[in-house]
């Protein structure tokens, strides 16, 4: 409290034309202070209007006052500057670079608090206060302190501008408004203010509705974005289980297969065995006769050897082999059918539920790259194919080729050999505007441009290379910006939705992503200009 006292002390012995201590202090004739300079500085600015007025009351005087220091109020200065009050003001109450400066103060500017409509100055605490204590300035209007005071008054008159014209949409003065703008809608200032404002809080209103609306929506996608992550982490959970109840069931069903295996692998060897043993006991009881014959084929004496032929002749047993006809095999080659029928049908079902992936690099493209060949069937006349079906060349004097109904016949285009479908890649090398597209086989061939030319209908979509590249569907059209190539990449994958161009060179460049559904096989295609050639790439 005792400084704000001393502080208030020090404002009363200051000048308030440089708002520091009084220096050589005199009275001017309506009673208020000033430094004898600045005061005389004041004064010799108004010397050609010979009316000399005071700063603070703007009381005016006729002659200029002569003035004496008065040395009461010096000694009193004197005393205050001994007490320690005679400190300059704190440097935040002076203006920076970003502040708006008194326009009254000299020397170093102190921040303005209010600036005047109609003086059109700016002023600090000090040299406001005359506008709240004189009656002259009770009309005045103040505002926040600005700096475009200078932006309210007219450049051709040097006018503060009062006036808004409606027909021009600006403010002006009132000698523009008996000019330039004579018999122009004109209002005042206030008056248009007034329309706007009610514009304003209508336009608030709006705001206001849309920032509700937005926020709503906003809300409603965290929730959104809560429920899929609750939605999410379930799944992982139930999954996790799953494959874990999956895995312990063909862990189990690994185990039984491999004791069903194992039991048949004993009952079949057994047998095996067993027939085994039969044919060593019969190969013994042959070796035996054998040798009992070939004793018998020695004997010299004719009447011993018909008397013991017959008790040796008969061979006895099978003929045949006990194994002729058995496959002891063909229970393992079943069994290994069936598992790995399971494993295919369980790869195909993850692999269209559990998709992989989309590829990065072009070594992952090339792993679903796939050899194409063109259906002469769909060629244009014009066309000629060559190089296995693999390249086709633009050339009108080509001789016709025979009627076929897959045939385009007004469009100097060819689809692929056969439809693709799941993941596949293939490479297009190209000269100039050649279009690469793909298409379903139900496209028209003729009658209408629009239902069987590519990209210009929903049954094809047709990357144009040129010069810039353009791709169409459905006869909408958007220009792509991209790596100039005469190779292009396309990669599909049908149950995705997914089609996508790429500019292949050193690199591989996006040219454009298709995400959307398809209903058909895909076909490749190719669309031609005058003498432009094309070939699907070989691809390692």
């Amino acid at each position: 409290m005792a400084q704000q006292g001393n502080q208030a002390d020090r404002v009363k012995f200051c000048c308030s034309i440089c708002l520091d201590l009084l220096k050589d202090p005199v009275t001017i004739p309506c009673g208020h202070n000033y430094c004898m300079n600045c005061i005389k500085t004041f004064w010799d600015g108004e010397d050609k209007k010979n009316i000399y007025s005071c700063p603070q009351c703007r009381k005016t005087f006729i002659p200029r006052p002569e003035m004496g220091k008065n040395t009461m109020l010096a000694e009193l200065v004197e005393d205050l500057k001994k007490n320690g009050l005679g400190a300059a003001p704190a440097d935040h109450c002076y203006a920076g670079p970003e502040d708006v400066a008194c326009d009254v103060c000299t020397g170093r500017k102190l921040k303005a608090l209010k600036s005047c409509l109609v003086c059109l100055a700016s002023y600090c605490q000090q040299h406001l206060q005359p506008h709240y204590d004189s009656p002259a300035f009770k009309k005045h209007n103040l505002v926040d302190a600005s700096a475009k005071l200078q932006e309210t008054i007219c450049s051709l008159h040097n006018e503060v501008m009062k006036i808004f014209c409606r027909t021009d949409q600006q403010c002006i003065c009132i000698l523009c408004s008996m000019d330039e703008h004579k018999g122009h809608d004109t209002v005042t200032a206030a008056a248009e203010r007034t329309e706007k404002q009610k514009e304003l809080s209508v336009t608030r209103q709006y705001i206001q509705q849309r920032i509700q609306d937005r926020e709503k929506v906003v809300k409603e996608l965290q929730q959104e974005v809560e429920a899929i992550n609750q939605s999410a982490d379930k799944a992982v959970v139930d999954s996790e289980t799953i494959f874990t109840e999956l895995i312990r069931l063909l862990q189990n069903k690994s185990s039984d297969m491999k004791q069903q295996i194992r039991s048949k692998q004993e009952t079949e060897v057994n047998h095996v065995k067993d027939v085994q043993k039969k044919l060593q006991q019969e190969i013994t009881q042959l070796k035996t006769k054998h040798a009992r014959l070939e004793k018998l084929s020695h004997t010299e004496d004719h009447i011993q050897f018909l008397q013991k032929y017959p008790s040796l002749s008969g061979v006895g047993g099978s003929a045949g082999s006990p194994r002729t006809n058995i496959d002891h095999l063909w229970y393992f080659k079943d069994l290994m059918a069936a598992v790995s029928a399971v494993r295919d049908k369980l790869q195909v079902i993850l692999s269209e539920k559990l998709p992989q992936a989309e590829p990065k690099t072009r070594a992952e493209f090339l792993q679903y790259s796939r050899q194409m060949t063109l259906d002469p069937n769909t060629a244009h006349s014009y066309l000629v194919l060559s190089d296995r079906n693999r390249k086709a060349t633009h050339n009108y004097k080509n001789k016709p080729y025979p009627e076929h109904p897959d045939r385009f016949i007004h469009i100097a285009q060819v689809l692929s050999k056969d439809g693709l479908t799941g993941r596949c890649y293939w490479e297009v090398e190209r000269s100039r505007t050649v279009g690469v597209a793909v298409a379903y086989k139900s496209i028209d061939r003729s009658g209408d441009f629009n239902e069987h030319f590519f990209g210009y209908n929903d049954k094809s979509w047709a990357l144009r290379c040129g010069t810039g590249y353009t791709l169409r569907h459905n006869n909408i059209s958007t220009a792509i910006s991209g790596p100039q190539s005469s190779r292009t990449g396309v990669y599909l994958d049908h149950s995705a939705g997914v089609l996508a161009f790429y500019s292949i060179s050193d690199t591989m460049t996006l040219l454009h992503r298709v995400q959307t559904t398809f209903t058909e096989p895909l076909y490749a295609g190719l669309l031609f200009s005058m003498g432009e050639t094309a070939e699907f790439c070989e691809l390692k």
